[in-house]
This record gives structure tokens, C-alpha cells and sequence, in this order.
């Protein structure tokens, strides 16, 4: 086991669009960064363009359902870096595009949960004894206003409106798991948030009318600064694209 003085991160689902930008400007501010991917080739790749801009960025093969590349993607990081500072639990999918409510299934369903909320537990868990060696352990959770009880209390809401049943039901309960999971980790000094992005051009919109209004730099400004959270700063919050706003659970 080797160690490194610069603080570690990795970023699940960072081959491109948002985990990317997340990876290279966690580089930039001068962390090593693992970027997560399930396609070594588009994974190699893109580690490799942020590698030559400068950057500390190693790639590791992970795909947050496969519990045997999750603990190969740990082992690696272990091996070289000896503990983690920074899990951005950034993956995520969408099953349901241009589907009614009355006609998603429990596949569909499971589909979505599988990446987004039993996925963040997997990686979660594995990546927990890491993070209890930093002496600033912080996991951010890559949510969205679509998850928001408040939001979609409201009957009015776009949220309510859209009808995202699989995405919107799977980040309602992400942002549980950050609540629990801070409770739990409050002792390790592990600060735990969750945070959206704001609308971004990512795959999830690109099959829609709902591109965004944000560029991904613009997207990964608040989860890198939850990233980069001093000691005791936060820790069981949901904040927005602005830093300063809570989009309320």
C-alpha cells in the first residue's frame, strides 16, 4: 500500500458529460482523481485526455452493478493511493423516456434502481473503510429536483408535471440514503450531501426537450465544492446548482 499527499477521489460514470467535468476540475484544484467507467475503452480514453491537460487522473473499471468490479476498483485504489478522500456517486440512469406513470413496469423500475440507488449503496459501502482513513472523508450524491418531496408536493410543479416515475421515485430515495448515511458517518468526521447539478445536456435529456439551460462546467461547480468541503463544514444536506440554496427534500 502506497499513499499520496494529495487528497483522492473517484467519480462513478465519468467517461463523459457531467462525472467528466467533475474529474477534470477535481484535477485542476490538484486531487488525484480515479475515474470510474464500466467502458474501459471510452473510461481509458477519457482519463487519458484529462491525464495529458495536466491532471492526476487514473482510470478504473467500475460498474456500480457489479459488485466484483466495484471491489477490484476499491483494491486499486488502495494499492496505490492507500486511502480515499472524495466519493462522487455521479452514475445514473433513466428507463422510462416518452412512458406514462399508468405504463412503467417493475423491470423499468428496477432497471433505474438498480444504477441509481442499489448502485450507490454498492460502491458506498465498499469505499467506506477508504474514506474512514482520510481525515476528511466527503460523499457527494449526484441527486436532482426531480427527487424532491417539496417539489413534488407542489401541483403545480415541473417536477410533478413530468411524470418521471423511476428517475424521480430513485432520487427521492438517494436523498435518504445521504441523510442516513451522514447520521451514520457523522463520527468518522464523513460529511455526506447530496446535491443537483441544475439542468444539464446530459444522455438522460438528450431524448427529451429538457437539454438544460447549464453548460456541465457550469453543472459541476456545486458537487465539486461539496467535494471540497472544509473539515465540519455540512454535512445531510440537499443543496442546488447555487451552493447557497436548498432545493428542500
Amino acid at each position: 500500500m502506497t499513499t499520496t499527499s494529495a487528497d483522492v477521489a473517484l467519480v462513478t460514470g465519468a467517461n463523459k458529460g457531467l462525472g467528466r467535468e467533475i474529474a477534470r476540475q477535481l484535477a485542476d484544484l490538484g486531487l488525484r482523481v480515479y475515474l470510474g467507467a464500466r467502458d474501459e475503452t471510452r473510461g481509458g480514453t477519457a482519463a487519458g485526455e484529462l491525464a495529458a491537460a495536466g491532471g492526476d487522473v487514473r482510470f478504473v473499471r467500475l460498474d456500480v452493478t457489479d459488485a466484483g468490479s466495484v471491489a477490484a476498483a476499491v483494491a486499486v485504489i488502495e494499492a496505490e493511493s492507500g486511502r480515499l478522500d472524495v466519493l462522487v456517486n455521479n452514475a445514473g440512469v433513466s428507463s422510462e423516456i416518452g412512458i406514462a406513470v399508468p405504463d412503467i413496469t417493475a423491470d423499468q423500475m428496477r432497471a433505474t434502481y438498480e444504477v441509481n440507488v442499489f448502485g450507490v449503496v454498492t460502491v458506498t459501502a465498499a469505499c467506506i473503510p477508504l474514506l474512514r482513513r482520510s481525515a476528511n472523508g466527503r460523499i457527494v450524491n449526484v441527486s436532482s429536483r426531480l427527487g424532491s418531496l417539496t417539489a413534488l408536493s407542489a401541483e403545480d410543479s415541473r417536477q410533478r408535471k413530468l411524470g418521471a416515475l423511476t428517475y424521480s421515485s430513485s432520487k427521492a430515495a438517494l436523498n435518504v440514503l445521504t441523510l442516513l448515511y451522514s447520521e451514520a458517518l457523522r463520527a468518522d468526521g464523513i460529511q455526506v450531501n447530496s446535491v443537483t447539478p441544475g439542468r444539464v445536456p446530459t444522455d438522460i435529456n438528450a431524448a427529451t426537450d429538457r437539454r438544460g439551460e447549464r453548460t456541465p462546467a457550469e453543472g459541476a461547480a456545486a458537487p465539486v465544492h461539496l467535494a471540497t468541503l472544509a473539515p465540519g463544514t455540512m454535512t445531510g444536506a440537499f443543496r442546488g446548482a447555487a451552493i447557497d440554496e436548498s432545493p428542500g427534500w
